[in-house]
C-alpha cells in the first residue's frame, strides 16, 4: 500500500522538503545508508538476520557451543543480536592470539569455563560470518533502490546538468543493492575494487575522473572475500575453484567489533575517504542525508559529531528517523547551539531544526526509505 503524503502538505512540513530540495540542488551530496533501508527490498531486519544466521547449517558443535554462551551473556539485552555476538568473537579472538604471541604459557581464551583456541575462535568468526552473507545474498526486489538512485542523480535543476562532484554513498549494510542499482542505472561508479566480475582492491579507484558515484562500504560486503593471506578484498565468484585456495573468508566487520581487521586496510582506507567526504573544502558544502540507520553503531556516530564541528559549517546532515522526536546523539546534536543550524531531523513525528520545532500527532512518512525514494524524486 502507497502511503499517503497530504499530511506533509502542513506548511512548515512542506517547507522543509522544499528547503531539503534547495540544499540537495546547490550542494555535494552523500548519503549513510542503514539497515532500514533493505526492508522494502525483502532483506531481513537484524532481529530475523540474528534468527536466521544462529540457525545456519554452516555452524559446527564448537561455534553453537560458543554462541549459546555468548547470548547467555547478553541476557535481559533486548536490543543483542548477531553483530553483537560476533563482536564478543573477535575481541576473544584478539586476547588468544595475543597471548599467542607472546609465547604465554596461557594462550587460550576462556568461555563459559572452556578454553578455546585463536584458531577455534577464528573458525568460529569465518562461520557466522558465512552464515551471515548466506541469508543476506537471496533473491532481492530492486524496485525502490533503483528509484533511489535515479532520483539522487537526476538534474535538481532546469538545464543544469548531472553534479560536478560524484555522489557519495556511505554503506553500512552488506548488500550490494545501492551497486547494482548504480550499474541498472548506468551510472559509473567506483567501489574501491578494479576488474570486472573477479576484482581487486584499488583504493585509487574512488579517484578515477568521470565518476557518478562512489560507494563506501564501510562495514564490508558480502561480495568481499580475503584470500591468498592478503587482508585487502577480492571480488571472486564463489562458482570458481581457485588453485590452492581453500579458505575463501567473507569481508564484513560488525558494527560493534575493535578487533584488527578494523584497524586495518581497507576499512582504515574508507574511514579516511568518509572523513574527507564529511569535511568539505571552504566554501563547498555537503550534505549528509542519513536513511534506515538506528544510531546504534558509536564509531559511526562518533564520525558525524566530529564532522559537524570540524567542517566549518560546511556540512550539513540531515537525518530521516523512525524516532517520534530527537532522541540519543540526535537530541545532543539539535540541542547543541554550536551545531543545531548544520542539523535537520525529519522525524516521524515533527520536523526539528534549530529553533524550529514542529510536532504532530500524525505519523508523517517521510521516514520510510521508499517514502525518502518518493520525495527525493519529486512527489509531494
Amino acid at each position: 500500500m502507497v502511503d499517503d503524503f497530504s499530511v506533509l502538505k502542513n506548511p512548515i512540513f512542506a517547507t522543509a522538503l522544499n528547503d531539503l530540495d534547495e540544499l540537495l540542488a546547490q550542494s555535494g551530496k552523500a548519503f549513510l545508508l542503514g539497515a532500514g533501508c533493505g526492508k522494502c527490498a525483502g532483506l531481513p531486519l537484524t532481529a530475523e538476520l540474528t534468527t536466521k544466521s544462529l540457525s545456519s547449517p554452516l555452524l559446527d558443535a564448537t561455534t553453537k557451543n560458543i554462541l549459546t554462551v555468548i547470548q547467555k551473556q547478553f541476557a535481559g539485552s533486548p536490543a543483542a543480536n548477531i553483530e553483537d555476538y560476533l563482536s564478543e568473537l573477535v575481541d576473544l579472538v584478539a586476547i588468544a592470539e595475543r597471548r599467542t604471541s607472546r609465547g604465554a604459557t596461557s594462550n587460550t581464551a576462556a568461555l563459559g569455563g572452556v578454553s578455546y583456541t585463536a584458531q577455534q575462535l577464528k573458525d568460529g568468526v569465518d562461520q557466522i560470518k558465512q552464515a551471515m552473507a548466506e541469508t543476506i545474498d537471496q533473491s532481492v526486489a530492486m524496485e525502490t533502490h533503483w528509484n533511489f538512485v535515479k532520483a539522487v542523480h537526476r538534474p535538481l535543476r532546469p538545464g543544469r546538468g548531472g553534479a560536478e562532484r560524484p555522489v557519495d554513498y556511505l554503506v553500512l549494510n552488506y548488500d550490494t543493492l545501492i551497486e547494482n542499482a548504480l550499474a541498472l542505472e548506468k551510472l559509473r561508479y567506483a567501489d574501491g575494487m578494479s576488474g570486472g566480475n573477479s576484482a581487486w582492491w584499488d583504493i585509487n579507484a574512488f579517484h578515477s575522473d568521470g565518476l557518478a558515484a562512489r560507494v563506501l562500504k564501510l562495514h564490508g560486503s558480502i561480495d568481499w572475500s580475503e584470500i591468498f593471506d592478503d587482508s585487502l578484498p577480492r571480488r571472486i565468484s564463489r562458482k570458481l575453484t581457485l588453485p590452492g585456495v581453500s579458505d575463501r573468508r567473507v569481508m564484513i566487520w560488525p558494527a560493534s567489533t575493535k578487533y584488527r581487521e578494523t584497524q586495518r586496510d581497507p576499512y582504515a582506507q574508507l574511514i579516511g575517504l568518509a572523513r574527507g567526504i564529511l569535511r568539505p573544502n571552504a566554501g563547498s558544502q555537503t550534505v549528509l542525508t542519513i536513511c534506515g540507520y538506528s544510531f546504534g553503531d558509536s564509531h559511526i556516530n562518533i564520525e558525524i559529531d566530529r564532522a559537524l564541528r570540524e567542517s566549518g559549517g560546511e556540512l550539513t546532515v540531515v537525518v530521516f528517523t523512525y524516532d517520534e522526536t530527537p532522541s540519543g546523539d540526535l537530541k545532543k546534536w539539535h540541542d547543541d547551539k554550536a551545531i543545531t543550524e548544520q542539523v535537520r531531523i525529519y522525524a516521524r513525528k515533527g520536523f526539528f531544526h534549530s529553533s524550529i520545532v514542529e510536532k504532530t500527532t500524525s505519523d508523517l512518512p517521510w521516514w520510510k526509505f521508499e517514502n525518502i525514494t518518493r520525495l527525493l524524486g519529486g512527489e509531494r
